[in-house]
């Protein structure tokens, strides 16, 4: 069945990789500050206000089968460098602006039959990292609010949480930056190896479909083996 899907961030990183899986068997829309990259792909690009948070929703179809939440940020500082401005924005991005999105496509969520929304956290939550504090304590807001919130929308909606490891993305380009940093990261990981987008892609693009119609309010640790295998 054709799904009609809502990335928010869609335009790069893990987010694009999503949207050009889904491309070709869905009605893919993406909600992003710049859209250069959505030129070969046929995306309907949604205004998106960052300043105000808020989608042009007159651009959505009248309901939804699909969401996925892609922005996030990466401030991995001693927590005595952290001022609470960073705190707080942290918590801004990657949880608010999450939770009111959703309060603004709700209406079209409820029109469809049982949408699958996908939310991310981080590995660094399940497992305690140094330099971590601020980035893990808003991804740990996310996945106590998609429990809720799967446990509250059941059995009529599924959401689940996608918790990464580190992934080549422009985001993680300042710990990625050379072939002597990629060796150490690849290195802390059992599979010997930092994620690809196409990784956390795959799983999204399974989350979205009916093939994992029977699965809510997880957390999938698609991290390498980071969080449960100790090989050191």
């Amino acid at each position: 069945m054709r799904k009609n899907i809502l990335l928010i961030g869609g335009s790069h990183g893990i987010g694009f990789e999503i949207a050009s899986k889904l491309n070709s068997a869905h009605n893919v829309y993406v909600a992003s500050r710049t859209n250069d990259k959505l030129g070969n792909l046929d995306i309907d690009h949604i205004q998106y206000d960052v300043e105000e948070d808020r989608l042009d929703l007159d651009q959505l179809p009248e309901h939804l089968d699909g969401f996925v939440y892609c922005p996030g940020t990466i401030n991995l500082k001693p927590f005595s460098n952290l001022s609470m401005d960073v705190f707080r924005e942290d918590m801004e991005l990657n949880f608010l602006h999450m939770v009111n999105t959703v309060h603004q496509v709700m209406g079209h969520l409820k029109k469809a039959e049982q949408p699958s929304l996908v939310f991310f956290s981080t590995v660094a939550v399940k497992v305690g990292m140094p330099f971590h504090t601020s980035v893990a304590a808003a991804k740990g807001a996310i996945e106590g609010f998609a429990k809720a919130l799967a446990a509250e929308y059941a059995p009529k909606m599924r959401v689940n949480v996608i918790a990464p490891s580190l992934t080549d993305t422009p985001l993680a380009n300042r710990l990625l930056s050379n072939d002597k940093k990629k060796e150490m990261m690849d290195k802390r990981h059992p599979l010997k190896r930092v994620g690809q987008p196409t990784d956390i892609a795959n799983v999204a693009s399974f989350l979205l479909s009916d093939e994992s119609s029977w699965i809510t309010g997880q957390v999938l640790g698609v991290d390498g083996g980071m969080s449960t295998l100790n090989i050191s």
